[in-house]
């Protein structure tokens, strides 16, 4: 692997058993990835994953697997089409929370601020929706109607983001523990039980640390701890 080569997980779909047997649809997928990854210099393919599902599915656990793979290699996502990885909204909210970039070949110039953007369009109506509703309640409330305390609506709303936003750290850091787990399976099996032999193991891997560092005894044990903590 080249140290100045950028990292890639590649992710392909194809939505029948057929197409993927046959390689129909997914060999071009391949070409239109290694098309734009050699227009960009030089790169390492760390993992590749094919899904065969159906775009209406939400439940993609090969995609889950390279987005597992990119955020523990700091890897970025490449797909051969941008609806290949999502088609709706809600689709969008995982992807950008799930902290990888990723390139679509279709659409180069494409990135994490695209998905940031159309997360934030869609995060807008929501909000949109919810002030009209918040509105109606008042109004409805104002003619006589008994609708319980509506104007306690945004302190509860408040009240649940300042929570969400104390666990967004720790959440981070569960899921990369949850990344972190079946590597530390396989290394533990190959008979790597230290922490030390661990920390080695990693770092032989590639994998940085979620700071981008190097792994040590110390910043395993965290993760072990973590592991345990949530079963």
């Amino acid at each position: 692997m080249s140290s100045n080569a950028r990292k890639f997980v590649a992710y392909y779909r194809v939505s029948t058993e057929k197409q993927g047997r046959s390689g129909l649809g997914l060999e071009a997928q391949r070409r239109a990835v290694e098309d734009v990854l050699s227009s960009n210099g030089a790169w390492d393919k760390v993992g590749e994953y094919v899904e065969i599902e159906s775009g209406r599915n939400r439940a993609r656990p090969e995609l889950e697997k390279a987005i597992a793979t990119a955020r523990l290699h700091g890897a970025k996502l490449i797909v051969a089409k941008l609806d290949r990885l999502a088609r709706d909204a809600s689709f969008l909210f995982s992807l950008r929370d799930a902290g990888v970039d990723f390139i679509a070949a279709d659409m180069p110039e494409a990135n994490r601020l695209t998905v940031n953007i159309l997360a934030c369009v869609a995060e807008d109506e929501a909000e949109r929706i919810s002030r009209r509703t918040r509105e109606a309640l008042a109004a409805a409330k104002a003619r006589g109607v008994e609708l319980g305390t509506p104007e306690n609506l945004d302190d509860e709303a408040r009240r649940k983001g300042a929570q969400v936003s104390a666990e967004v750290r720790g959440a981070r850091a569960d899921q990369r523990a949850a990344d972190l787990r079946p590597i530390l399976e396989d290394l533990r099996e190959h008979g790597r039980t230290s922490l030390r032999a661990l920390a080695e193991g990693l770092n032989e891997r590639n994998i940085p640390t979620a700071r981008g560092g190097r792994w040590h005894p110390n910043t395993v044990r965290r993760v072990l701890e973590r592991l345990e903590a949530g079963g």
